[in-house]
Parts: C-alpha cells; structure tokens; sequence
C-alpha cells in the first residue's frame, strides 16, 4: 500500500469518527433529559461499586439494574433517530 493511500485511510477513518460524534453529541444534546439521566444512572453505577460489601446480593442485584437502565437509556436516545 502506498504512503498516499495510507494517508487518505487515516484521514477517512479520522473524518468517519468526527461525524459519529458530531451524530452522538446532536442525540444528547437534543434530549436534555435523557442525557441527564444517563448521567444520573452512571453516577449511581460508580456510587454502587465503590460500596463496600454486596449487602446480602443486593449491591449485586442494583448494579445489575443500573447496567440494564443505563442500555435502555441509550437504546431511547438512539431511537430518536438522531
């Protein structure tokens, strides 16, 4: 493969993962909301993990929960279409 050809695959890929941002970004930022909420259940993941002990499986059971809100969240922000 010739140095131009390299090249422009980088700047393609580059260019590629600048527009998927650009898509992200316009997603979130277009739902206030749901972004918050992301946030929000992240923050609450971290908080559930740094706990010490699991509390009878129930620390294990909420960070379960938290991961399966989390990708519906995300599943909702896609299903916007943006």
């Amino acid at each position: 493969m010739t140095p131009k050809i390299k090249v422009g695959l980088h700047v393609a890929g580059f260019a590629a993962a600048l527009a998927l941002g650009a898509v992200i970004g316009h997603a979130t930022a277009a739902q206030p909301q749901m972004a918050a909420a992301l946030d929000a259940l992240q923050g609450a993941r971290s908080h559930l993990v740094a706990a010490n002990n699991d509390k009878g499986g129930h620390r294990g059971k909420a960070i379960r929960a938290v991961d399966d809100a989390i990708a519906e969240t995300r599943a909702g922000i896609r299903y916007a279409g943006y």
